[in-house]
């Protein structure tokens, strides 16, 4: 018998694939083509303490190989996701994750606490959106940032709280040391990688805000990289994403060290793609006699 449970920070995971903050709205427009208990769990789109309207258009760009976003954390603020979304959500079996982003700490913490009454299961602490001229990334590009950003948020959450690390930095194991001694449950990674592109015909940038976020399977093998990293640093468990199209990018990235894994850019190609990532685990682990998840996470042989 395969067993694809995960306890993740405490958190009981049916299996060890989530999708991605920022790819899958709140859920409602998938569940019409799945049941969304199906998934490990739900992150969430990103949440702002007020509504959001996000950065002007053009805001999305298509690259070889993946995509820029520059969305800007369009999101209808945490109160109408805790009235309006977190309902819906509730109605299936999976784990909520809510992922949080403030312009202050003060707001990061006060989500915290709403989050926390409102009993999501798991927040996601967004320090490394790079697509947003104001908090966010300010906070997740040097250690003391993350530290002061998890201290807030551990100190008004009574759920567990994951920070969402971005590899726009030198070190990233730093940045993800920092968190767990600030006492973060687990660590996510990575976050979109600051790009750019350029329309030669008009010589103007193809995103209205000029820079976003790269996403999809060209950052895969950096995504691995930084999650094999962090991995080796630290105590607390990590979720790995970046690029994880299907099951056999999912074992890469357990093998590197992620007890979680997230799917995100390539539910824009295929809204199945996380059920197919699922599938492929099971597969996997089926093909080579593993009965459990832990059987691969961090199993990684290196020359």
């Amino acid at each position: 018998m395969r067993d694809l449970s995960v306890n993740f920070a405490g958190v009981s995971f049916k299996n060890p694939i989530v999708v991605a903050s920022g790819t899958f709205g709140f859920g409602r427009e998938y569940g019409e083509y799945y049941d969304l208990s199906m998934l490990g769990g739900i992150c969430v789109k990103g949440l702002t303490l007020v509504p959001r309207l996000g950065n002007k258009p053009p805001r999305i760009a298509e690259t070889a190989m993946g995509m820029l976003n520059s969305v800007g954390l369009q999101n209808p603020g945490v109160d109408s996701f805790i009235e309006d979304e977190l309902p819906f959500l509730r109605k299936h079996d999976t784990v909520v994750i809510a992922n949080i982003s403030g312009n202050t700490i003060e707001e990061y913490a006060l989500m915290a606490e709403k989050l926390s009454e409102a009993k999501v299961d798991m927040l996601e602490v967004n320090v490394s959106c790079p697509n947003v001229k104001a908090g966010g990334m300010q906070f997740g590009t040097s250690a003391q940032g993350v530290a002061s950003v998890t201290q807030a948020v551990k100190s008004r959450a009574s759920i567990p709280v994951m920070v969402k690390l971005s590899p726009n930095v030198t070190d990233i194991a730093e940045m993800a040391v920092a968190a767990e001694a600030s006492g973060a449950d687990a660590v996510s990674l990575i976050n979109t990688l600051l790009a750019m592109r350029i329309d030669t015909a008009t010589r103007k940038p193809m995103l209205h805000n000029n820079v976003g976020g790269l996403s999809g399977p060209a950052i895969f093998p950096v995504a691995v990289r930084m999650v094999w990293q962090v991995a080796s640093a630290l105590k607390i468990p990590v979720l790995g994403m970046g690029g994880v199209m299907d099951g056999d990018n999912a074992i890469e990235m357990m093998l590197a060290g992620a007890k979680l894994v997230g799917v995100g850019t390539a539910c824009f190609e295929d809204p199945y793609a996380p059920i197919g990532v699922i599938d492929g685990v099971g597969a996997y682990m089926a093909e080579y006699g593993l009965s459990s998840t832990d059987e691969i996470v961090g199993k990684v042989e290196l020359n």
